[in-house]
């Protein structure tokens, strides 16, 4: 049986990567150093892999098969490469923080937010470290991919 500090430590660290990432991908896209969609993030890993830091994979619906191939070659891919990876739910979430991508345009037209890549950016951002932490701890709990749950506001 574990501890209930350790339920709260886990809720605590959570938390944390949770707002840490939420604030890293808002950098990110400022920065322009954010690649959005499954497509996009596709072409960038083949050309440049060695300029992403970290992919973030988001899905409200488990159900979609397609989506699913489509995140286990990500998957494989970044695991090959060295490169964190975080699945998230919340993908409303995502469209609050991200302004939409484009204001001018609606989701479909946008592209999607089921794919998310952050290359180096250009200021050391200690929010990035925070969600590298997050994902070498989780992957010493022997979760490989870790995951967060994003909660709109």
């Amino acid at each position: 049986m574990i501890p209930e500090e350790s339920f709260a430590s886990v809720e605590n660290r959570m938390q944390s990567a949770r707002l840490a990432l939420e604030e890293l991908l808002v950098t990110a896209q400022k920065q322009h150093c954010l690649t959005v969609g499954i497509y996009e993030s596709a072409k960038l890993l083949n050309a440049d892999p060695d300029s992403v830091v970290l992919c973030v994979l988001a899905a409200d619906d488990e159900e979609d098969v397609a989506l699913q191939i489509h995140f286990t070659l990500l998957q494989s891919f970044c695991c090959d490469s060295g490169i964190n990876i975080l699945r998230v739910s919340g993908v409303q979430r995502l469209w609050q923080l991200l302004g939409g991508v484009d204001a001018n345009l609606n989701q479909e037209e946008s592209g999607d937010l089921h794919c998310m890549l952050v290359t180096n950016l250009q200021v050391d951002h200690c929010r990035l470290q925070e969600v590298g932490t997050y994902c070498q701890e989780s992957r010493r709990l022997d979760q490989w991919v870790p995951e967060l749950v994003l909660q709109e506001r």
